[in-house]
């Protein structure tokens, strides 16, 4: 018989032990764990003023790596809203503003000037550098972000780790995820159980289709 234990767990990372599971399965609820299940990350930016040193496609790929808090019951993916637009909705899509404003000093430009309009998605960490800053240079930026899975862009990847090791005995294997902060790693792995419930299902549908 199937089960879980959890051996361990805190903010950003859980290890849980799976007795019973078949090792196809075990690795696929890995797999899901670190990019099958969406997360927010900054898609588009606008780029409204930068005099950095930082060209605007290298601050506009280090935004978009910036790991953002995701509400997964508020928020849907793009291709499952109901706008069913390009442009997005306030249910698939969150604007973020850049201004650090004019300086007179060198300074780092850090995550707690990214200002969302939308506090459920907001960086995880005030403290990231995005671009450093001489006196006299300034950037403003406006970003959208929406859900997106890793196997699209590795920024949408909701696990730094994730990792499947083999105990003593034949059927048991300790999985272990650690969050980018974007989810708790228990919403991940209960995240992850689903999706792959959702994809045993469609490919049991496709087979009797074809047998039918």
């Amino acid at each position: 018989m199937s089960s879980l234990e959890v051996i361990s767990k805190d903010e950003r990372k859980m290890s849980i032990k799976l007795k019973g599971v078949p090792l196809q399965y075990a690795n696929a609820l890995r797999r899901l764990c670190l990019n099958g299940v969406p997360v927010f990350a900054i898609d588009t930016v606008d780029v409204i003023e930068n005099s950095s040193v930082l060209p605007d496609e290298g601050l506009a790929h280090r935004l978009g790596l910036v790991p953002l808090k995701t509400d997964l019951a508020r928020f849907n993916e793009p291709s499952k809203c109901d706008c069913q637009s390009e442009t997005g909705c306030s249910n698939c899509k969150v604007m973020l503003v850049l201004d650090s404003g004019d300086t007179d000093v060198s300074k780092a430009v850090l995550t707690d000037e990214l200002i969302s309009e939308d506090d459920s998605v907001k960086p995880t960490s005030e403290k990231i550098p995005i671009v450093q800053l001489a006196p006299g240079q300034r950037v403003k930026v406006e970003c959208y972000a929406r859900l997106g899975r890793g196997r699209e862009h590795a920024k949408w990847n909701s696990s730094n780790v994730a990792t499947l090791v083999e105990t003593e005995k034949e059927d048991e294997r300790i999985l272990t995820v650690e969050s980018t902060g974007a989810l708790d790693p228990e919403q991940i792995i209960l995240a992850g159980v689903d999706e792959l419930g959702k994809r045993i299902e469609e490919f049991k549908n496709m087979i009797d289709e074809i047998n039918a």
